[in-house]
């Protein structure tokens, strides 16, 4: 859509297929993330599904991530170009206390989507899945198609720090979804919440980067002073003039790796309290214990300079 507006170009055999899973009604940055995967020409993406982000503010939080991500790609002047999928309107529903077997999978279009861009891949090619909120979508789809296991990179922020984890909202809103991705032998990338904190921009950065970018940088810089003004009684979060950006993280390391940040772990087993325990029968899977925060916000930025500005 935006490579026209590029002085390079991406070879076709360095391109990735890409899905996002966006909970982008919760906060402000999930519709930085969505703009920042869909200027990059290294994605070829594939489709944005709306997730749910719990139902203490929102009562059908899916329908109005939905009707977020609508929102962005209007202003962006993307209507229509982009294929969207409705996800899970809520959390897996755990049958038995502490019993994972058995869990009644969700089938909606944005799990279906999952699995017909994942069982629709040439041999060797790989569909990387951007998770920018819960595991539900992700966890339904595995349980419904597990040949899909195979295909998928999950790219996840949530999860607190290791080694102990603990409170992490992306979590929260479904530790059972987090804990059937945990058992699968899909590719995880995990990114926990004191890394994917660090792309991090004052606001009057984001008024002078962001806010002349066209109608979408008013509407991205718009949603961040209304945000502010919303929580205005919060204490100490969100900070009084800076932002943490954190869903940039993930379409950051889908775009360029951080060789030597990240190390490999046993997945855990996640308890009720969000303390990891430790589970011989799971894989590996790759932590992030770093990352480039400016790296990223300033590829974000010169993107939507080059395609807005």
């Amino acid at each position: 859509m935006f490579e026209e507006n590029y002085l390079f170009h991406v070879p076709t055999e360095k391109r990735i297929k890409v899905i996002l899973d966006t909970d982008v009604r919760n906060e402000v940055d999930d519709q930085f993330a969505i703009m920042h995967a869909l200027m990059t020409p290294k994605f070829d993406v594939r489709g944005i599904i709306a997730a749910h982000f719990g139902h203490d503010r929102i009562e059908d939080s899916m329908e109005a991530s939905y009707e977020e991500l609508q929102k962005v790609l209007q202003y962006a002047g993307l209507e229509g170009k982009v294929r969207t999928a409705r996800g899970s309107r809520t959390a897996l529903k755990v049958l038995q206390k502490g019993y994972f077997g058995n869990i009644p999978a969700y089938d909606n279009e944005g799990v279906r989507m999952i699995i017909e861009e994942a069982m629709a891949l040439a041999p060797g090619e790989k569909l990387y899945i951007g998770v920018l909120g819960p595991m539900t979508d992700i966890a339904c789809a595995l349980m419904l198609e597990p040949a899909i296991e195979s295909r998928i990179i999950i790219v996840w922020n949530g999860g607190n720090i290791y080694p102990n984890g603990g409170m992490e909202f992306n979590l929260v809103n479904d530790i059972t979804a987090a804990n059937i991705v945990l058992a699968s032998k899909a590719e995880v990338w995990q990114i926990p919440t004191k890394v994917y904190a660090k792309p991090r921009a004052g606001l009057a950065e984001l008024q002078l980067k962001v806010y002349p970018c066209g109608e979408i940088g008013r509407f991205l810089f718009n949603e961040v002073v209304d945000f502010f003004e919303e929580m205005k009684h919060s204490p100490g979060w969100p900070r009084a003039e800076s932002l943490d950006i954190c869903d940039l993280t993930v379409i950051g390391l889908m775009m360029e790796e951080h060789n030597y940040c990240y190390s490999w772990k046993r997945a855990p087993y996640i308890g009720e309290d969000m303390y990891y325990r430790e589970n011989h029968e799971n894989r590996p899977i790759r932590v992030y214990e770093d990352i480039d925060g400016r790296y990223i916000l300033e590829d974000f930025f010169s993107k939507l300079k080059i395609n807005y500005g």
